[in-house]
């Protein structure tokens, strides 16, 4: 079942915190979660921590948000399975490389030689929570 968020979630600390911190109540397959957001200014926060799996799956969430903006400004999200890392996402421009060009600068490596083998991200997106699809995408895909 795709997550229905609502658009005013990335409208401020206090609506950002309760989205992240209802996420074990909606997703059953959260076994843990250690996220804390943390207030950087009046309308900065950072989101950091891991979201914990069965089959010893992680997710760990790095994210700057703008409230102002209501945008992720940065993030990193790395799944990882017994710690061997199986995909991360990240925004870095690599204008080298055109192949996940579609959803510019949003982008996954996988493997193999998962640093420098990169794919297109469609749904990773900077005006909404990314982390119910990541959820979705480790339910669908590893669970």
């Amino acid at each position: 079942m795709l997550y229905q968020w609502r658009p005013d979630v990335l409208s401020s600390l206090y609506e950002y915190s309760r989205f992240v911190y209802a996420l074990r109540d909606r997703f059953s397959a959260v076994r843990s979660s250690d996220l804390v957001l943390i207030p950087m200014g009046p309308t900065i926060g950072t989101l950091r921590g891991t979201l914990r799996f069965d089959n010893d799956i992680t997710l760990r969430v790095l994210e700057q948000i703008d409230f102002d903006a209501r945008a992720i400004q940065h993030y990193s999200y790395t799944v990882s399975q017994r710690g061997e890392k199986l995909y991360w996402y990240d925004p870095q421009p690599h204008p080298d490389d055109s192949s996940p060009a579609s959803t510019f600068p949003h982008h996954k490596h996988i493997p193999p030689d998962i640093k420098h083998n990169r794919v297109p991200a469609p749904g990773i997106r900077s005006d909404q929570p990314n982390l119910p699809l990541l959820i979705e995408e480790i339910e669908r895909e590893l669970l």
